[in-house]
């Protein structure tokens, strides 16, 4: 078999106009892991598959998606070749490729990650932003942030998180661990909750803070959270929180992994 070169990079996008980033029937929606394969053709004038750590919703962003694809190609990380320059050159102003590294050949974006953060940014003032509609959901009343940490405290753990699953990507089972869970003011009138765990399940983080939300607006008690978790079942959560204001920060993998990447 023909000896590979694989590439790992991280890339950050507005995801904002895609269907998401896994390409969609039907064919005329854009995803966002399209558009760099196909600037991936263009530079290596071949056949590009690309994976990554896993997919995120339409309209939902990330910071550091991590990817990797396979070439035939020959790179001497002795040349110093500027790939992210070159990919970028490719690609349209909302999708950055950040970092670049030529990675072991047992290194793989999706099946290597032990772990991932998101973060969800809240407006929380009588007036929408004009500017920050695309990057961060908004409630006009008053938001009690305390009640939002207290329900939060049940999310930690080794738990079935049915409760939160949307319905699309089959799993094999809806058990994750929440290492953390918390909601801070990033600053006077934006809310963030920020959660790490061992993976999430379809559009879990979303309905997690639809569910947060729902509970502080019905004055229901944080600890019916744990009621709603233990439940296994969708309906008993409240809505997903809208799409703009979800962010994939970083993705995790083994320290013996990323010290095998040689940056390019």
């Amino acid at each position: 078999m023909e000896q590979t070169t694989k590439v790992k990079f991280t890339v950050a996008y507005d995801g904002t106009g895609y269907c998401g980033w896994q390409k969609q029937k039907p064919e005329d929606q854009v995803s966002v892991a399209q558009v760099i394969e196909e600037a991936l053709c263009k530079i290596f004038n071949e056949k590009i598959v690309l994976f990554a750590s896993g997919r995120t919703d339409a309209g939902v962003h990330a910071l550091n998606q991590v990817c990797h694809f396979s070439t035939s190609r020959k790179i001497d990380p002795a040349k110093k070749w500027d790939f992210c320059w070159a990919l970028n050159s490719q690609l349209p102003p909302g999708i950055v490729v950040k970092k670049a590294w030529l990675a072991p050949q047992e290194f793989h974006s999706t099946l290597s990650a032990t772990h991932k953060t998101y973060r969800y940014l809240l407006l929380n003032k009588p007036r929408a932003s004009a500017h920050l509609s695309r990057y961060a959901a908004w409630e006009r009343l008053p938001i009690d942030i305390e009640h939002l940490k207290e329900s939060s405290k049940f999310l930690l753990g080794n738990q079935d998180f049915k409760s939160f699953q949307s319905v699309g990507t089959p799993v094999k089972d809806t058990i994750r661990e929440i290492y953390k869970a918390d909601w801070e003011l990033r600053r006077p009138g934006v809310l963030q909750f920020t959660v790490t765990g061992s993976g999430f399940l379809k559009q879990m983080v979303r309905n997690i803070v639809g569910t947060s939300l729902m509970l502080e607006k019905k004055k229901i008690s944080p600890g019916y959270m744990k009621e709603i978790i233990e439940a296994q079942d969708r309906k008993k959560a409240g809505p997903p929180a809208p799409a703009a204001g979800l962010y994939l920060m970083k993705v995790y993998y083994p320290r013996d992994l990323d010290n095998g990447c040689l940056e390019l």
